[in-house]
């Protein structure tokens, strides 16, 4: 690995104590080995020069679907049932091999550009390898895992899967990608949710994610539809029936949780349960406005995630702030939900919620060099005079404005040029990827 130094670059530390300054750092192997002013340390492989550039923790993301990216503008304008049934559960059907790696190096693409270090990802049934495949090649840090779905109506019979079956094949996916790369893969059991999920595989998830020590991540409470079967099938809400199984502790991640009851905001609180907040995705499938402002005053932790491409339409952090910030305010008022509250979400609130809040999401001496560099020298930018940083970054910065990612001490993106990825490759083949599956799918039920 090789010794980076950062000069004179403005700092958005997430500290403690929150502070901002303009400030070298150093990077030594993947950690960050020092910061202050006018640092001359003896050899460094590589000086970057950050006069007149940002310098942030790398966004965490605690929802995506990297197996949707080649999916994007094919799901448009449905609600959450039907878009599965009719579009995304067919698509997920007509995967491949390739197809799935294309579509997961497709997602990184854009996640890297748009400042994202760190995902928490949900697979499809099958080929999850091969997005492990490309989530080790690309460099970016992931928790992810392979999705379980062992029940369900309306399900191609391709993503039809026996409950044994399921849990085996996540078990030895597992024991293959859990702490690659010196931990900088991670899996999480990825039952879909408890409308295509028997109550054994569910107990057995909780069993094994004790067992083993990892994180589960579903969806739960996302629309009322979907509440609505829950209720009707186990005479409990989401959290509730998630309670009554086991699964309701701080290793749990919980997608969406737009519509909660007092009980199940209670459950959250008291079993340490992590929520992934995803505006984006819950608006443009009509499913509604989580209750942020109320979670985080209940001290609950919510982080931000875009969802998957299908449902957004795009993987950008910048878009899931402003849109966390903004949709709350007319209901909440204009203090509600300021930049520093969704800034944090989107750093050390992601960290929080995959149980790596010592290692990632704010930039400190020790913690693993995930970072990265904003111009945010432009006309939507300005004036900077006198300008709270944080609030340039949420409410004025887009993605165009990240320069540089490094992930893990690798520089993975260098002014604006992919290292990691061969861009043009993962364009085309994600054209002859979707292309291949939408004529599979005219063969699938």
């Amino acid at each position: 690995m090789a010794n980076i130094l950062i000069k004179q670059a403005e700092i958005v530390t997430m500290n403690a104590n929150e502070d901002i300054f303009i400030g070298d750092i150093l990077i030594e192997d993947d950690r960050i080995k020092e910061i202050g002013h006018n640092l001359s340390p003896p050899s460094v492989d590589k000086i970057i020069d950050g006069t007149n550039k940002t310098v942030i923790p790398g966004f965490v993301q605690t929802h995506i679907h990297l197996c949707q990216t080649v999916f994007r503008g094919r799901a448009d304008d449905l609600e959450l049932l039907d878009w599965l049934k009719k579009r995304i559960w067919p698509l997920e059907a007509a995967h491949d091999e390739e197809s799935l790696y294309y579509s997961a190096l497709l997602g990184i693409g854009e996640l890297i550009q748009s400042g994202t270090t760190s995902i928490v990802d949900m697979e499809t049934v099958h080929y999850t390898n091969s997005a492990f495949e490309a989530i080790a090649s690309s460099g970016i840090r992931a928790l992810s895992g392979k999705v379980m779905m062992d029940k369900g109506e309306e399900v191609p019979k391709k993503l039809q899967e026996s409950t044994s079956r399921s849990i085996q094949e996540s078990v030895d996916l597992l024991e293959k990608w859990h702490n690659y790369d010196d931990g900088r893969i991670k899996y999480a059991f990825s039952p879909r949710f408890v409308v295509s999920c028997t109550e054994p595989l569910l107990q057995e998830v909780a069993q094994l994610s004790a067992s083993y020590g990892v994180h589960v991540h579903t969806h739960a409470s996302e629309n009322r539809g979907e509440i609505e079967i829950v209720e009707q099938e186990t005479g409990m809400r989401n959290i509730e029936y998630l309670d009554h199984i086991g699964l309701a502790n701080d290793r749990l991640i919980l997608a969406h949780c737009v519509w909660l009851d007092e009980n199940e905001k209670l459950i959250i609180k008291e079993k340490g349960i992590h929520v992934s907040h995803c505006p984006g995705s819950n608006l443009k499938l009509a499913s509604g406005i989580a209750e942020v402002p109320r979670l985080l005053d209940d001290q609950i932790s919510v982080s931000l995630g875009a969802d998957g491409a299908p449902c957004n339409n795009n993987l950008d952090m910048f878009n899931e702030m402003r849109l966390a910030a903004l949709i709350q305010k007319p209901i909440h008022g204009p203090a509600a939900m300021n930049a520093k509250t969704v800034f944090k979400m989107a750093t050390i609130g992601g960290a929080k919620a995959v149980g790596l809040e010592n290692e990632i999401g704010s930039i400190e001496v020790g913690k693993k060099a995930d970072l990265v560099l904003l111009d945010l020298n432009d006309f939507h930018t300005y004036p900077s005079f006198d300008v709270d940083p944080i609030s340039r970054i949420v409410y004025s910065a887009t993605r165009a404005d990240v320069v540089t990612s490094i992930i893990n001490g690798h520089i993975v993106m260098e002014n604006r040029m992919m290292k990691t990825i061969d861009k043009h490759t993962v364009l085309r083949e994600a054209n002859f990827s979707i292309n291949r599956m939408t004529k599979r799918m005219a063969t699938i039920v």
